[in-house]
């Protein structure tokens, strides 16, 4: 009797156990944690300290201020070269490892974790729904297969990580200030250009269709789009200088920067399947790999060829999860390079600069993981989303819709945005119109 009042919402009973079960485990395990420990951060030690035998030795300290020199000496000829000599050795910089601590006094620490478990499980919940058998009946009613848990779920993560992104593209010290009015800037064109495809060339140009989604739900569409680009300019710009730095394209050879070769050859892959990806709804593109002569000698089945774009939505996404870790590297060694420019730039550097840099990036770390996560996470909750079924969504035509097929146009629209912002960025960096400093 038990099997068989319980066996009808067998699926809603695993997705609870499995979305209670996870959170506990990332919870007590102290998972987010764990994911970024290891890495090196950096310090750069100032201590004004005359005591230098019981603490450490100031990170820069310039000539004029040596205790062993402040007694008034007779004047000498030829002085002026001994006048800017500088110990190179007094500049010194500290590398650590991320650990516990270090994190926990992070800012945005707590919502980076919330955001870490709440995406994992909603992910987890996405994957589960699609091996577990559904069957749409009346019958079940609304909590029939467990499709409400996967749905809810990711749509309440969706919300929770565009209004975080969203607050932290306006925090006042992340960011210049000229990158806030371009990232605005790149919200209004975001909303333009998906209100001209959505409008006009979505059929023609791009594969995607959106005969059941009426005039509210396309504004509703360049809304979310729009926001999107605005909110991931700055991240998108994070990742460009990450791919820089990682890939040495300065040709520095320095060992303090270099991420290695597995490093490297991680942000080469998951640049070019992000790239790769993004082209494939273009339909001179589809033309190239779908079958359309009678004869069936080349290409593939337009079936297969929308389970192959799907797989790479797949792929890009997980790839981009892998790289976090390299990426989140290079953007802790971008202010030790900042730190390696200035040491060199003149016999008596003014570090100042280098050292309030190194400070915001250690200070920000959590909120630049952020802005690395979020897109993978984006990118694989909107397409969980597009392969829902169940009795939920009959229930809600214009929900149905929405997940049907503007998940999916979501979900390359993350792909499409982080692309294009990244390759013009790395197409400036190589025109020395933009410098990593």
């Amino acid at each position: 009797m038990l099997v068989f009042t319980f066996g009808p919402y067998k699926n809603l009973i695993l997705q609870t156990l499995l979305s209670l079960t996870l959170t506990l485990i990332l919870t007590f395990l102290n998972i987010p944690i764990r994911f970024l420990e290891g890495l090196h951060t950096y310090i750069h030690p100032e201590n004004l300290s005359k005591d230098t035998t019981k603490s450490f030795r100031p990170a820069i300290r310039r000539p004029e201020n040596n205790p062993e020199s402040e007694q008034p000496q007779p004047k000498k000829k030829h002085r002026s070269k001994e006048k800017f000599e500088f110990d190179e050795n007094n500049a010194q910089i500290f590398r650590l490892q991320l650990v516990d601590g270090h994190l926990r006094s992070r800012v945005y620490f707590s919502e980076y974790r919330d955001c870490f478990v709440y995406c994992f499980v909603a992910i987890s919940s996405l994957v589960l729904h699609c091996f577990l058998p559904v069957t749409v009946s009346e019958e079940l009613g609304v909590w029939g297969n467990g499709v409400v848990i996967p749905v809810v779920l990711g749509i309440i993560v969706v919300l929770k990580l565009v209004f975080v992104i969203g607050k932290m593209s306006f925090e006042r010290s992340a960011s210049k200030g000229s990158e806030k009015k371009l990232s605005v800037l790149m919200g209004f064109v975001g909303f333009i250009v998906a209100g001209f495809i959505v409008v006009v060339i979505a059929p023609l140009v791009l594969d995607f269709e959106f005969d059941s989604v009426d005039g509210f739900g396309k504004v509703l569409i360049c809304i979310c789009a729009g926001c999107l680009t605005g909110f991931l300019f700055m991240p998108a710009l994070h990742n460009a200088r990450s791919f820089w730095l990682g890939t040495d394209q300065l040709r520095w050879s320095l060992s303090i920067v270099s991420c290695g070769w597995f490093g490297r050859m991680i942000l080469y892959v998951n640049y070019v399947v992000v790239v790769f990806t993004s082209l494939l709804w273009v339909n001179p593109v589809t033309k190239m790999f779908v079958n359309r002569s009678p004869d069936g000698d080349m290409g593939v089945s337009i079936s297969d060829f929308k389970k192959f774009r799907v797989l790479c939505l797949l792929i890009s996404g997980v790839l981009q999860f892998v790289a976090l870790r390299p990426n989140l590297q290079m953007y802790l060694n971008e202010a030790v390079l900042s730190w390696y420019q200035r040491l060199h730039a003149s016999k008596v550097p003014d570090l100042d600069f280098s050292r309030a840099k190194i400070f915001l990036h250690n200070y920000y770390v959590c909120l630049v993981v952020l802005q690395f996560f979020a897109p993978p996470a984006l990118i694989l909750i909107f397409l969980g989303l597009s392969r829902i079924e169940g009795n939920f969504l009959t229930t809600i035509p214009f929900l149905s819709s929405f997940l049907k097929e503007v998940a999916l146009f979501m979900a390359w629209w993350v792909v499409f945005i982080w692309a294009m912002i990244s390759s013009s960025s790395l197409v400036l960096y190589r025109l020395s119109i933009l410098y990593v400093s």
